[in-house]
């Protein structure tokens, strides 16, 4: 057997690396783990951690190409975070300039949930625990 013990990060790719860079930190809150200029790959790796666990690599690339990236499309679908309060949560990202779509309700769980976006039209999901 595989024996999978947990997902050790998700890596995203972004058009602006500055702009994702306060995206992630200023407005979603992760923390900085390690940054590193890569110049081989004229490329920047951002190493990211929620609540002290490594989370997300964040990196640029000259001219990276488009992704369909609705949360219906086919492949990952989205990336999701749990929360207290998910009218709250979203409250704090439209203060800061982050579109939430309304409100919705699981239909197997009962739980609230919402998607936003990252800067790059990345499908973000705030779900309520």
């Amino acid at each position: 057997m595989l024996q999978l013990q947990n997902i050790h990060h998700i890596a995203i790719i972004c058009s602006d690396y500055a702009r994702s860079k306060v995206f992630y930190t200023e407005v979603l809150g992760f923390t900085i783990v390690a940054e590193h200029y890569r110049a081989a790959r004229n490329s920047w790796k951002l190493d990211l951690a929620l609540n002290g666990t490594y989370t997300i690599e964040l990196f640029s690339f000259p001219d990276p190409p488009a992704r369909v990236s609705s949360p219906e499309a086919r492949g990952l679908r989205h990336l999701a975070f749990a929360v207290r309060n998910v009218a709250a949560s979203a409250a704090v990202l439209e203060s800061k300039g982050v579109a939430c779509e309304p409100v919705r309700i699981d239909e197997f769980t009962g739980k609230k949930f919402t998607f936003f976006t990252d800067p790059d039209g990345l499908p973000l999901e705030l779900y309520e625990v």
